[in-house]
């Protein structure tokens, strides 16, 4: 019997959507099985360019059907921007290999731009490429500069017509060999400061853009592009003055979200290679997994890979139901950036120790996966980036609540326009949130959560008597471990929710949770080691120190689920 927790595309039947979006999800799955694991494997290895898979997008209008808005969608009716059916594509993409992923996260990146801009002819043209089976880039990061835009060096010298002559270059943009449009950031010659940036739309295919090279041995195509001398047509300009800069950030919110979910895919596949293996593996005459050890790394590994998905399925919700008096979703989206991605590091490693050699192996996909998984927390953001922006949302969330209507599972087939209309990129530390403390409240009985609650209580009472003064406030080091413990609490709180609202077993939180006591215990163990630590700061450190409540019964029942995932799934040959 299929775990119900984790993606398998014997079973799978996403019933909760609509009619077509099901059908182009599981024709993807179908795609991808019918092709089977030797040729995905074979083209990893050999880099080759896409082109079949964008054949079969195109032919099915599945970039299309999931990347137009509805307000550009001229009618039709199954065109929209949902989240939630968005997320759950990310994680087959991620499930059959992150190059099939990554063409399609650069092009909702470079859609962006678009689809936040007045231009309506440049939107237009957007939906058309799309419908065309085209992809898209964007063209943000520099070589000097990286993704730093206040130092943009691709330059715009106005023509006197409302357009430009573009020239520079850009580094680091996915699709840049083959992208219909590619949103690119630059600022013009004769304005100074934020009113001179400019956001322009830019064909690949032009004699003015000179493609330069793939930056990685990768099916992925990471280029370098120069414009020389471009000719920017008033028609082609998406954005300009702070309006590109803040485009140019909310597009990074919206793109971010992607990360998780295609690291959940990763570790569910790796997951079935990896128990199936162990458990079939005879050493010293027993099973691989009747050694205790192996049984702890891998109930480990899946109940981090289930509290990923709880996480980011409750996340989706929040996206979804943003809107100008509620951006929540500001904090949990660099949560699943930073927070599920190296879960699910963690996850490949815990598996790899098991499985040892054999990750290493050319005819597996974990091999790719134990690859793979490390890139996810280094794309839209570092994670060291994305905990100091979650440190910025840590006072209000913990000791300032706010009332909020409950927030439902959205699954619903709707429009998520809110996204492409977010506004100015500023004012995060005023976003308030409703109480965290109701989630853990509500299964306050379950041993581990409730051990867990007492160091997330401690957390609001370092954040009230030991908190960094103005001096350590700049020692970026000694931050991040209090974003460490600040991130553990939120991750366990949308974790519960989402438990709540699906019925998730208790035995399974209880696990999960004990494991999340280990980690807090580690990141405060961690700020009591850092250099410019107090007295009073090293003091609360030890005292937030816990041990997960023991239970062996319950985690025996909770690794007969993981000993069920041997043999549950093989991709076919």
């Amino acid at each position: 019997m299929a775990d119900p927790l984790l993606f398998n595309p014997r079973t799978y039947d996403p019933a909760h959507f609509d009619a077509e979006t099901r059908r182009l999800l599981r024709a993807t799955v179908d795609w991808f099985e019918t092709r089977g694991k030797r040729k995905l494997i074979e083209d990893y290895r050999s880099r080759a360019w896409l082109a079949d898979f964008l054949e079969f997008s195109a032919k099915e209008g599945l970039f299309a059907t999931f990347l137009t808005p509805a307000a550009a969608a001229a009618g039709q009716a199954d065109k929209r921007w949902d989240t939630a059916r968005i997320a759950a594509l990310n994680e087959i993409f991620g499930f059959y290999g992150l190059d099939y992923w990554y063409a399609w996260q650069v092009t909702i990146l470079g859609l962006g731009p678009v689809w936040q801009s007045d231009n309506a002819a440049a939107r237009t043209r957007a939906a058309e490429l799309l419908s065309q089976g085209e992809v898209f880039a964007f063209g943000l990061s520099e070589k000097t500069h990286g993704a730093d835009i206040y130092s943009t060096d691709m330059l715009l010298e106005p023509t006197g017509d409302g357009g430009f002559r573009a020239t520079g270059s850009k580094y680091y943009i996915g699709n840049g060999n083959a992208a219909g449009l590619v949103s690119v950031f630059g600022r013009r010659t004769d304005v100074e400061g934020p009113d001179g940036y400019v956001f322009f739309a830019a064909d690949s295919r032009h004699e003015a853009y000179h493609l330069v090279k793939n930056v990685v041995d990768s099916s992925k195509y990471v280029s370098e592009f120069r414009l020389d001398d471009y000719p920017v047509a008033p028609e082609d300009v998406l954005h300009t003055g702070r309006a590109a800069f803040d485009a140019a950030l909310n597009t990074v919110n919206v793109g971010k979200f992607n990360l998780c979910t295609a690291s959940i895919g990763i570790c569910e596949h790796a997951m079935y290679e990896a128990v199936t293996h162990a458990h079939n593996r005879i050493l010293y005459g027993r099973p691989v997994t009747a050694f205790p050890h192996v049984r702890r790394e891998l109930t480990d590994a899946y109940v981090r890979l289930v509290g990923m998905k709880l996480f980011s399925d409750r996340a989706v919700d929040y996206f979804r139901t943003a809107g100008p008096d509620d951006r929540r979703y500001l904090l949990f989206n660099p949560m699943t950036k930073m927070k599920v991605t190296t879960e699910g590091e963690k996850v490949i490693d815990l598996m790899w120790d098991v499985i040892a050699a054999k990750g290493f192996e050319k005819d597996t996909y974990f091999a790719q996966a134990a690859t793979e998984i490390r890139g996810l927390p280094k794309l839209e953001g570092t994670v060291h980036v994305n905990l100091a922006l979650i440190l910025k949302f840590m006072g209000n969330h913990l000791l300032n609540p706010a009332e909020y209507a409950p927030v439902p599972t959205r699954l619903d087939a709707a429009d998520d326009a809110f996204l492409f209309q977010q506004g100015p990129a500023r004012g995060l530390g005023s976003i308030r949130f409703h109480d965290w403390r109701g989630a853990y409240d509500a299964y306050a009985h379950v041993p581990n959560i409730g051990r867990f609650r007492e160091q997330a209580d401690a957390l609001c009472a370092f954040v009230t008597t030991a908190a960094p003064g103005e001096e350590q406030s700049r020692d970026l080091d000694l931050l991040l471990a209090v974003g460490q413990l600040f991130a553990l609490v939120v991750h366990g709180q949308l974790i519960l929710e989402q438990a709540a609202l699906t019925g998730v077993e208790e035995d399974v939180l209880d696990e999960l949770f004990a494991v999340l006591v280990r980690d807090f215990s580690s990141y405060a163990v961690e700020l009591h080691g850092k250099d410019s630590a107090t007295e009073q700061q090293q003091s609360w450190a030890l005292g937030a120190v816990r041990r997960p409540v023991v239970d062996e019964a319950r985690s025996a029942r909770v690794w007969e689920r993981v000993e069920a995932l041997s043999g549950a799934y093989e991709m076919a040959p």
